[in-house]
């Protein structure tokens, strides 16, 4: 896709998107970097349900080193892969308290330095507790990117590293939810409702699906 159809796409999601914004619920770096690594297979709205009851009571990593892996599990036990993410959280609590006084990094070597914590929940945090430009790629990133043409790329490594190079850095953060927002909402793994898409002109799948 050229650069000034790049920014028009861009303009556009802003458009249709006025309200893009981070859908996991949080007060602090803490539990944003908590929410995330429950959110791995799982969606927003499971993930805030739990952790409405989980941060009520337990506030720092301190907090959840009173807790037995088996007990943590049970707590969070409707998200997906809840006994992993029970391990990874305590290990990483643990982590924080003997090695960062308790307080989460802000850089992403050393967020993922953290057991669970990998390059999109480190750019999650990264981007929206700390103002840091990133681009966090998941799934509807990753398939809206490549569907509509941003980017080429086979995996999500080389899409964030396309999309940091087409898309303005002061743009990272933003363009990361309102793609998000399409890709829920309009451009859907099975059956896009492409014909009500606002982007359909600049669309590559569109244009080859219309040529079909």
């Amino acid at each position: 896709m050229k650069k000034q159809d790049i920014q028009r796409v861009l303009e556009l999601l802003g458009e249709a998107y006025p309200d893009a914004a981070p859908q996991l619920e949080y007060s602090n770096p803490f539990e944003l970097l908590i929410a995330a690594m429950l959110s791995a297979q799982c969606t927003d709205m499971v993930v805030n349900r739990v952790t409405k009851e989980l941060f009520g009571k337990f506030k720092t990593p301190k907090d959840y080193l009173t807790l037995s892996e088996e007990e943590l599990a049970r707590r969070i036990r409707e998200v997906g892969l809840y006994r992993a993410k029970s391990k990874n959280i305590i290990a990483t609590c643990k982590i924080l308290c003997e090695n960062f006084n308790g307080e989460v990094p802000n850089t992403r070597e050393e967020l993922m330095t953290l057991p669970g914590v990998g390059r999109k929940v480190a750019n999650v945090v990264l981007s929206n507790a700390f103002s840091v430009p990133a681009i966090a790629v998941d799934t509807h990133v990753f398939r809206v990117s490549n569907r509509i043409g941003l980017t080429n790329a086979k995996n999500v490594y080389k899409t964030e590293e396309q999309l940091m190079q087409n898309i303005d850095e002061s743009l990272w953060s933003i363009a990361h939810h309102r793609l998000i927002f399409h890709g829920r909402r309009v451009c859907s793994a099975k059956n896009p409702k492409c014909d009500m898409c606002t982007i359909n002109q600049y669309c590559k799948y569109y244009k080859h699906t219309r040529k079909a």
